[in-house]
């Protein structure tokens, strides 16, 4: 009894078998549920807009269960709860409905191949507009058994899963080399959180791409035993032994440290009171905090400001947030106590991932920011640990001042970095690149001297415009000199007149009234003694009208000098007034002189103020231009008295009358007029001086920065060619050593294992701060200091590489996802079109001898039921959480884990002898036999390149484990090393890491060999020669009219196959190299774990003299159980890797299990006849034209990527050709691999 009848039976209704006229179609149900289906039906799934399409609007099907397609076993039910069950032939339509119309295009059609821009993102999109339009079309269509159906709707689904693959970078560096900085100028935003605080330096920061205009983040914090196990740990650095407290001023030492993370998530917790609680009671001191833990915060903001200001609320300790300073100074009297005393949570934090529309991320890169230095948090050291398991590419950021003195690219970080990038298979060219930080910090002199610049014809040419502006700057000073002194020459004469017109307009009133008039300008010789005289002695009446010009000129004089030792030296309306003055003194044409004017204009004092200058040159002084003008101002007093005395010794004495008195009054405005004009000239003249002197220091300015640019570029230019070498000289140390230690008798230095010159480590130099600036991404930080190019700051030929290396990824899975695509439709169409005319007894004869019933665990055969009237999609799919799984997975859970497709329990055919009969089961069984001989060749490979070694290795480590341990003792302070203790080994540095060194070292060279081969070659050609024998086989059982299309079936069949194995090994490949990552890196935690007792034993000893006995306690434990340890690790080792083996063969087994099924449903198009259906005869032809025009646009963009790669090779090869002859410039900042 099938399925469906036991359902109906359970139910209490009967099972009528439905008349094949009366055909129905059901949908493609995404799960086995009916809600699921109807829920799939209400959403319509919006596909791709392409430009210059405009994409139709399609209302959505009513949520009414009466109409609603469901799948046939459920609906009567809901229909009609009496109402018998009917089944329906799986294609047609249900009675009362009109067939449904055929789907629309979800892709771009194209006519040529050079119609299209190939890019592999492109690609894949359009592609996966192809699966969704075929899935559309086959939604009606009669697949023929329940094996086709499982088969390519899984197919499809596998299309459907693949998107663009992402490559992920760890940016490894110290503390202040500038990582943050760099991150945010490739992310042309301040994205990075970049203060101070400590949390910055502690916490995996993982930036990755997404389309929102908005910046979203991901603050993820510790578990509540995590942040347990962190306490115990800090409340012991912070306790001495007597059981009191460690007060320490110094915030870098242990309890400094220590205390720092509990006071800032316990602010209200004294240090006296902090001794006296347990890690149970600090915990439930604050149950805000406690419902922290565990959890992730989530930040969505629309911009980069308003991010920093909302994550800063996590990471910031409390003296340095961040934020609005007016925010905060309006909330200032409303939260100050609260902001002062409430918790910070950056200790707290786990991870921070953040997601950015950052061009540079647009392909797939994910940016990892990993510690810059060792964190005593366990969970963050782990999260560090296994980014670099992941990481795709490793990018070593050192400052360029550093960078090659410190020989960072030779070293690397240390050699037990070295050696686990070795092992990991990432020490080369192709995965690590140099960035060289903080290009604009430079020095001309010394990078001039070093690399012996003086000759060099550019930068001659800079410093040649450099003098000739310091030159014609000198001159133009002069110039502005001798304007400003001719100005206040004149100015002097101007006073003057203006005086002696005053008075004869006064003499001149005094005439024409009759009234006595005492000259005291104008008169004689002696008046003008007198004059003196009584200025001389107390003073002219102040109540006189006539008070001496000299006199007003003192006074101001006194006061200008006062003003002068102001800020500005003078008022803005004093400016104004003098402005106003200038510009009048320049209107020559306009001069209607009235007495008012001259009045005004003789309580002004002509000064030249530097502050605007200043404004324009950013140098020069004010008290020098000012002392100039005092003493030009009391030069040209004393010019004037004599100029007067000598006027009246020389004057004869002449009648003064009205007309001699007018006459001296146009004379005198026409002098004024005169020296207004000649006024204006100079202050003319000074102007032009101030501005051309602006002109020259933005000029020099400019040149300066050249010549800083120039010999950036030029050390930077000599630091890749050094940081290269160092790092060829670095990887053959490494394999020197490795040579020497493994072959002591034969080892020649001289003789090189590899071509090193070939190794072309990609260096990058940048200038990120710089960069920012010129962008303008960071305001108010002034202009740039050393580069005026946006190119030459480095900055975005590092943005390119972030594109270049996802490129192959890229490339590759668009590859590969048209090809899996083409062989599915290819498969398809062949179903489709059929073999044409063959007897049904040639059928029968070969589903007799073929075919197989292997169907999914949970679906039984019935003999009433149609084997072959199965609608595609129909009511399957799996919700088992390990259904699909991931070949890690598979070697996580281990065997037993398969996918719905294939479950364990088979029903299958069977031989008189109880064989199973068909395709999938003969293959399955030859299948099986491979994947058991390939997972001995693994154990075996592993046996014969690993186990000697790693025993040799264990040999080693042992031997110098006493004396690394004693050593490492030594080298750091005693409370540094009772930390290290406290933390089991693991502090600043590990001393489980270093014990492990010989070890690895030992196995370094050896381990990857045995990875970078292709470890399952053998293992494909032997899976394709199976598959081709049973091929050939069908093919000679057929008829002889089926005979050539058997061939031809055959060749579709070996190709679906090809592209099928090849994707499995590719996963297989990639498995198991993230497994034998994981795998070495089991031996510090080995070792961790064996020491653990000697740890403890050693934090026992208390009082005087507890530093040397922890020493000798923990030397006399290595010394006794150091054999015992490594010994162990190499046996766990070797033990991992077989296990790793045998979980690679499991996944295997499944994989190959599918594609036999696969192999299977091709072949069957031999032995299934043609439905007779007239529907379905139709919904055939409209399929085979969608599928014959998918397959035309695959071969459209297969052809397309073709042509791509051969205009790349012919670009890359003709720049090769144009720069070979030529040396490196300076601006070449970058290298490709």
């Amino acid at each position: 009894m099938s399925l469906k009848e036991n359902m109906n039976t359970q139910n209490g209704l009967p099972f009528v078998k439905p008349e094949p006229e009366e055909p129905r179609i059901a949908p493609l149900a995404p799960s086995g549920t009916w809600q699921n289906t109807v829920a799939a039906q209400a959403a319509p799934v919006p596909g791709p807009v392409f430009p210059g399409e405009v994409k139709p609007l399609v209302k959505p099907e009513p949520l009414d269960l009466d109409s609603a397609r469901l799948p046939p076993p459920l609906q009567p039910v809901l229909n009609a709860p009496n109402a018998p069950l009917v089944k329906q032939d799986s294609f047609a339509v249900a009675e009362g409905q009109d067939a449904p119309a055929q789907p629309r295009n979800y892709f771009k059609k194209y006519e040529r191949v050079e119609e299209i821009d190939y890019q592999p993102e492109l690609a894949l999109k359009e592609g996966l507009g192809m699966v969704k339009t075929l899935k559309m079309s086959l939604k009606s269509l009669n697949v023929g058994s329940k094996m086709r159906q499982e088969v390519w709707m899984n197919e499809i689904k596998n299309l459907e899963n693949q998107g663009a693959p992402t490559t992920m970078i760890a940016v490894c560096g110290a503390t202040g080399a500038g990582k943050s900085s760099t991150l945010n100028a490739i992310l042309d935003d301040n994205v990075v959180p970049t203060s101070g605080m400590r949390a910055c330096t502690a916490v995996v920061t993982e930036i990755a791409y997404h389309k929102k205009k908005t910046i979203d983040g991901d603050v993820s914090f510790l578990t509540e035993q995590e942040w347990r196990e962190e306490l115990k740990v800090l409340l012991d650095d912070l306790v001495d032994e007597d059981g009191n407290v460690k007060r320490s001023t110094d915030l870098r030492s242990d309890a400094g440290i220590a205390w720092s993370k509990v006071h800032a998530v316990y602010p209200s917790i004294s240090q006296d009171q902090l001794v006296r609680m347990s890690v149970d009671q600090i915990i439930a001191r604050d149950p805000k905090i406690a419902n922290l833990l565990g959890t992730t915060k989530h930040i969505s903001a629309p911009d980069s400001k308003t991010f920093a200001k909302e994550i800063s609320k996590y990471i910031d300790s409390k003296d340095q947030k961040r934020g609005d300073k007016k925010d905060k100074k309006k909330d200032k009297d409303k939260k100050k106590d609260k902001d002062r005393d409430g918790p910070a949570y950056w200790p707290l934090i786990r991870q921070v991932r953040v997601w950015c529309n950052a061009r540079a991320l647009a392909t797939g890169a994910i940016l990892v920011d990993l510690p810059g230095v060792a964190d005593a948090n366990a969970a963050r050291n782990n999260i560090a640990k296994d980014y670099m398991k992941k990481c795709d590419c490793v990018w070593i950021l050192a400052p360029i001042t550093r960078a090659v003195d410190d020989k960072t690219a030779r070293d690397l970080m240390g050699d037990a970095f070295k050696m686990q990038l070795m092992m990991d298979g990432n020490y080369d060219s192709n995965t690590i690149t140099f960035i060289a930080s903080k290009c604009d910090d430079i020095s001309c002199s010394e990078v001039i001297r070093a690399l012996n610049l003086e000759d060099d014809p550019e930068l001659e040419r800079i410093e040649d415009e450099i003098e000739k502006c310091k030159e014609e700057t000198s001159e133009w000073k002069k110039k502005k000199v001798e304007a400003e002194n001719a100005a206040k020459d004149v100015d002097a004469q101007l006073k003057q007149s203006r005086a002696f017109l005053q008075e004869y307009q006064a003499h001149l009133h005094a005439v024409e009234n009759g009234e006595h008039f005492e000259p005291l300008l104008t008169a004689k010789k002696k008046k003008v003694l007198a004059k003196k005289q009584s200025r001389s002695g107390s003073g002219s009446d102040s109540n006189s009208d006539t008070s001496s010009s000299s006199e007003s000129e003192d006074e101001e004089s006194s006061k200008s000098k006062k003003r002068k030792h102001k800020d500005d030296g003078r008022k803005k309306s004093s400016a104004k007034k003098r402005k106003e003055s200038a510009g009048s003194d320049g209107d020559d044409d306009a001069m209607d002189v009235d007495d008012d004017d001259f009045i005004v204009d003789d309580d002004e004092e002509l000064t030249f103020s530097d502050s605007d200058d200043d404004a324009k040159l950013k140098s020069g002084s004010s008290s020098d231009s000012d002392s100039d003008s005092d003493s030009d101002s009391d030069a040209g007093s004393d010019k004037e008295d004599k100029g007067e005395d000598k006027e009246e010794e020389d004057e004869p004495q002449e009648e003064v009358t009205v007309e001699s008195l007018k006459a001296k009054i146009e004379e005198m405005k026409q002098a004024i007029k005169d020296g207004r004009v000649q006024l204006s000239e100079f202050r003319r003249q000074r102007k032009e001086a101030v501005d051309m002197l602006a002109t020259l220091k933005k000029r020099q300015n400019k040149a300066q920065r050249e010549k800083n640019a120039f010999c950036s570029l030029k050390r930077s230019e000599f630091s890749r060619d050094v940081l290269k070498e160092d790092f060829r000289t670095g990887l053959k140390d490494l394999d020197d050593a490795q040579q020497e230690q493994q072959n002591p008798d034969t080892f020649d230095p001289t003789v090189n294992i590899r071509d090193y010159n070939a190794i072309d480590l990609p260096v990058f130099t940048v200038s990120a701060r710089d960069y920012v600036r010129i962008t303008g991404q960071v305001k108010g930080d002034g202009d740039p200091t050393c580069f005026s190019k946006v190119e030459d700051t480095g900055v975005p030929a590092l943005q390119k590489w972030c594109h270049q290396l996802t490129v192959a990824s890229r490339s590759r899975a668009a590859r590969n996802f048209l090809a899996q695509l083409n062989t599915f439709c290819k498969n398809v169409l062949g179903f489709l079109q059929g073999i044409g005319e063959v007897t049904e007894a040639d059928r029968a004869a070969m589903r007799e001898k073929w075919e197989s019933s292997m169907v999914a665990d949970g679906y039984a055969t019935d003999d009433q039921d149609d084997p072959y009237a199965y609608t595609f999609g129909a009511g399957w799919e799996s919700s088992d959480p390990y259904d699909q799984p991931s070949l890690d997975d598979l070697i996580r859970h281990g065997p037993g884990v398969r996918s719905g497709l294939l479950g364990l329990n088979k029903q299958t055919k069977v031989d008189q002898y109880g064989q199973p009969v068909g395709v999938a089961p003969r293959l399955v069984a030859e299948f099986h036999k491979l994947t058991d001989g390939c997972v001995s060749d693994l154990q075996e490979r592993f046996r014969d390149g690993l186990e000697e070694k790693c025993q040799v290795g264990a040999i080693n480590a042992a031997a110098a484990a006493v004396e690394t341990s004693d050593a490492f003792a030594a080298s750091m302070h005693w409370a540094t090393y009772r930390a290290t203790l406290r933390r089991h080994g693991s502090w600043r540095q590990d001393l489980n890491v270093e014990l492990t060194n010989p070890f690895t070292r030992q196995i370094a060279s050896s381990w990857a060999k045995v990875f970078e081969a292709d470890l399952f070659a053998s293992f494909e050609q032997a899976t394709m020669r199976v598959i081709q024998k049973l091929i050939d086989d069908v093919a000679a059982s057929a008829a002889p009219g089926l005979k050539e299309r058997a061939r031809g079936q055959g060749e579709l069949a070996m190709e679906e196959a090809r592209v099928a194995l090849q994707k499995t090994l590719e996963i297989v490949r990639e498995t198991m190299n993230n497994e034998q990552k994981e795998v070495s890196r089991c031996l510090a935690p080995h070792v961790q774990n064996q020491l653990f007792d000697g740890y403890e034993r050693a934090m026992e000893e208390r009082g005087r003299g507890s530093v040397a006995r922890q020493k000798m306690v923990f030397h006399d434990y290595v010394a006794r159980i150091k054999d015992q340890v490594f010994t162990g690790a190499a046996d766990v080792l070797m033990g991992r890797l077989s296990k790793a083996a045998e979980a690679v063969g499991d996944a295997l087994d499944d994989a190959l299990e599918e594609l036999a099924r696969k192999i299977e449903v091709n072949m069957a198009v031999l032995w299934e006849g043609p439905r007779d259906d007239p529907k379905q005869a139709q919904a055939r032809a409209e399929v085979v034209d969608t599928v014959k025009e998918i397959l035309r646009q695959v071969a459209l963009w297969r052809g397309a990527e073709q042509l791509s790669r051969v205009m790349q090779t012919y670009t890359h090869g003709a720049d090769a050709m144009d720069t070979e002859p030529a040396p490196a410039t300076a601006h070449n900042n970058s290298t490709t691999t």
